[in-house]
């Protein structure tokens, strides 16, 4: 029995509205709310998936999605709670991740007063790559959206809710900044886009990211934080960047289908065969139908291009 099928027929309804491909006729995005379990919620329809922990406390989030969207994010916040937000989690310095912070910061609390500053504003947390990349003088971004708090070892370890959040550094994987999400009460993770139910995970090289780095973060994620309740199903529940929610079956498939690719496209660079002739070869045909694409931002061509140079690099 699938992870969709658990959650029964009104859900299947509104992630097929939520989830629709970019070229499917709605007349505007359609953002909504459902619960996980324990104090997490998916924020869906709002272009990257938002994870939201609401609780007697304050409200936090894992990304805060497009600016054009902000109302709507704030809406289906307020469907469930109305605790101001004093947390935003940025799994990375993506623009369609954090170009709505300064507008769902603005009107929360500060969180971290204790790091000797005060903001009449949320908390935005983040790894310091990110904020690195961010207050770059040629990234034009404004500090509005920069992270007010960052760490730069393998994780951070903060509270909200009366829960634990851990927050972990997965290095080289989607780029070098991204942060996994761990609600270790309610027993639910948050990727962000270095697991990414529509498409083959999008790996940016020019900012430091690696097909090998995801594979690492993925195993870390099954290894050491996952545990399923009965045949590898249920139990930790996973929320990724894109797509529906997730158990350790579905992260597990998607792993293993990495490892596949890498391999394939590794022996055919250990043949020697040129960029077009592994394209050609097609590594990727059987799994095309659920993660490929030939147009938008992240097709299987440019998929295909990056694992390959990134392993001619290692036999070279």
């Amino acid at each position: 029995m699938t992870t969709l099928l658990r959650y029964g027929a009104s859900f299947l309804a509104t992630m097929a509205i939520a989830f629709a491909q970019p070229g499917a006729q709605r007349s505007a995005p359609q953002v909504g709310v459902m619960k996980v379990q324990g104090n997490v919620y998916l924020i869906y329809g709002a272009g990257p998936n938002i994870t939201m922990q609401a609780g007697d406390q304050a409200v936090v989030l894992v990304d805060a999605g497009p600016a054009e969207l902000s109302d709507a994010v704030r809406a289906a916040i307020r469907s469930v709670t109305m605790k101001r937000v004093g947390y935003i989690i940025q799994t990375s310095a993506d623009a369609s991740r954090t170009s709505g912070t300064a507008k769902l910061a603005e009107g929360g609390f500060f969180m971290l007063e204790s790091a000797n500053q005060s903001r009449p504003q949320a908390s935005v947390v983040a790894h310091l790559n990110v904020l690195n990349r961010m207050s770059a003088k040629d990234s034009g971004l404004p500090p509005a959206i920069w992270p007010t708090d960052t760490y730069d070892g393998a994780d951070w370890k903060l509270y909200a809710n009366d829960e634990p959040l851990i927050i972990e550094h997965a290095a080289s994987a989607h780029t070098d900044g991204d942060s996994i999400v761990f609600f270790r009460r309610s027993d639910v993770v948050s990727t962000g886009d270095i697991f990414d139910m529509t498409r083959y995970p999008m790996i940016d090289a020019a900012r430091g990211g690696s097909l090998q780095g995801t594979l690492d973060a993925l195993n870390h994620i099954l290894k050491d934080i996952t545990v399923a309740k009965d045949n590898e199903q249920g139990g930790t529940m996973i929320i990724p960047g894109h797509g529906h929610v997730c158990d350790r079956n579905d992260l597990a498939n998607y792993r293993d289908m990495l490892t596949i690719i890498r391999d394939r496209v590794g022996d055919l660079v250990k043949k020697g065969m040129t960029l077009e002739q592994v394209k050609a070869a097609k590594p990727t045909f059987d799994y095309d139908g659920g993660y490929g694409a030939d147009s938008g931002p992240w097709t299987t061509s440019m998929f295909i291009e990056t694992v390959y140079r990134e392993l001619s690099k290692k036999v070279k």
